[in-house]
């Protein structure tokens, strides 16, 4: 799925916190695992895994919410929007809601997990599909293969 030219914008729903995105992302996917499921107040979350280096916070300030475990959910202290995580241990990435994106059509899930907790009723256009996690190992040829995929597929399917 090719995702526009960055630089891109995104706020939360009452629009106090603002950020910008300043590359593509490494990989787009929806996770269906129950925790997501009741953050989002939906059937799963959608993110974008970018380059913490290209992810800015320009106006407000995002508070820690959900579990307040080593994986750190940031979301708008007024509206209580689920903004991004910041992933336990990878500290190189931000994982941003995509749909919080202004274009936020251009993020097809190409990798979905946590499958095995997903709604009977759920489907998305993800290409690559784990019941749970993907291995550490499976992540060099899922982001090769995510870089190809987004090179090669429209952006409005």
């Amino acid at each position: 799925m090719s995702v526009d030219t960055p630089p891109h914008e995104g706020s939360c729903r009452c629009e106090r916190v603002r950020f910008s995105v300043s590359a593509a992302p490494v990989m787009t996917m929806a996770c269906h695992c129950t925790g997501c499921q009741k953050m989002s107040s939906s059937a799963f979350s959608l993110s974008a895994l970018i380059p913490a280096s290209a992810f800015t916070v320009t106006q407000g300030c995002p508070v820690i919410g959900g579990l307040h475990g080593a994986d750190r959910h940031y979301f708008c202290p007024h509206c209580m929007s689920w903004l991004f995580t910041r992933p336990h241990g990878i500290d190189e990435f931000v994982n941003v809601r995509a749909t919080l994106l202004d274009n936020a059509n251009s993020y097809v899930p190409f990798m979905e997990t946590w499958t095995r907790e997903k709604l009977p009723w759920v489907s998305t256009l993800a290409v690559e599909s784990f019941e749970q996690l993907p291995e550490p190992q499976a992540f060099a040829r899922l982001l090769q293969a995510y870089a190809e995929f987004s090179q090669s597929a429209p952006v409005n399917p």
